[in-house]
């Protein structure tokens, strides 16, 4: 059952617009994550979505009701959606349990409660109610954020770039734990975000945003085996495009004869593999012969360029480092799987 819609809507500033048509089908219970480069119009969505802003045409549907069709729309505060911001936006004036209460109507008894259970919810210990926000530590305050987004049990969740200032091993725990969170509440989400892994691992689908226009829309794992163009398949990570001349499932490329992903194909190509997909090994061996060009040291791996035997190309590829490689050194390319080629 689709949730929430999204119908050909654009949004100008002036003589730029920040959405160019976009459409768009969100699954009740479901996460789906919108990535793309800054600039794009990823966070002008969310605001539409939100009711922040209005957009000039094109329609946003929530279940059975119109929230917006360029000329009325419904107020942010009637859409029963949760929206949970890039620092999280606490009122650094009010404690925890002050913030995560904030608008919600009941009774002091039954508002303390419920801000007990919400504490539960997202992992933290009721001991921080009576802090201020400045007493936590980043993933503490998007935790009481999201739950101050949950306090009013919205159906639809939104989530800007709610990770990215935290650090490394902080940003995954607090992304994990949200995640289970929201699934376990059953509450459908959308989040924004620019970082590729993130949206991977996070979304039931991805929606890849340029230049205010959604390039694919698929899931994790097709955005990323079978992007549309070169240009989504380097976004969403490391790609190496080759030139190629295809046929019959089959395509004669400078890394040798390989398969590919399009049987029906005929003709000149690009194609694309993903470098998990190519095992470089020293010396000479059964593959493709290579020689490195260029290698520097990145510690559990390097940063190799390689020449390709027999052709005018070259790969570039993070080899793990026990191969202690040099420049100059001969090498055995040799690939797995097939080969996704751009028509």
């Amino acid at each position: 059952m689709t949730l929430l819609q999204l119908i050909s809507l654009r949004k100008q500033y002036g003589p730029v617009a920040a959405l160019d048509g976009i459409d768009l089908s969100v699954a009740a219970g479901s996460r789906t994550a919108i990535v793309g480069p800054s600039g794009c119009g990823k966070t002008t969505l969310l605001r539409l979505i939100a009711g922040f802003d209005q957009p000039d045409s094109g329609k946003i549907v929530f279940g059975e009701q119109v929230l917006a069709d360029g000329s009325s729309q419904v107020p942010a505060h009637k859409r029963g959606i949760g929206i949970v911001a890039q620092d999280g936006c606490l009122f650094p004036h009010l404690t925890v349990a002050q913030n995560i209460g904030f608008g919600l109507e009941a009774e002091a008894s039954v508002k303390h409660a419920r801000v007990g259970e919400l504490m539960d919810m997202v992992g933290l210990d009721r001991d921080m109610l009576p802090r201020k926000p400045d007493q936590l530590s980043g993933g503490q305050q998007q935790r009481v954020a999201l739950a101050r987004a949950l306090a009013r049990k919205p159906r639809l969740m939104l989530l800007d770039e709610p990770f990215s200032a935290l650090d490394t091993g902080l940003r995954a725990a607090t992304r994990k734990a949200v995640t289970e969170v929201l699934t376990a509440a059953g509450i459908t989400t959308l989040l924004v975000t620019h970082d590729q892994a993130e949206a991977l691992a996070f979304a039931d689908q991805v929606a890849v945003m340029r230049a205010g226009k959604f390039a694919q829309v698929g899931s994790p794992r097709d955005v990323y085996s079978k992007p549309v163009d070169p240009v989504t398949a380097a976004f969403l990570g490391e790609a190496i495009v080759l030139p190629a001349t295809v046929a019959e499932g089959r395509a004669e490329s400078p890394l040798g004869a390989l398969p590919v992903d399009d049987t029906d194909y005929r003709g000149k190509a690009e194609i694309m593999l993903r470098p998990e997909q190519i095992s470089v090994t020293a010396g000479v061996g059964k593959g493709v012969s290579g020689t490195i060009a260029e290698i520097n040291f990145c510690g559990p791996t390097s940063d190799a360029r390689i020449a390709l035997a027999g052709a005018d190309a070259f790969i570039r590829l993070d080899i793990p480092s026990h191969e202690a490689l040099a420049a100059g050194d001969t090498v055995t390319i040799c690939v797995a799987g097939r080969a996704h080629v751009f028509r």
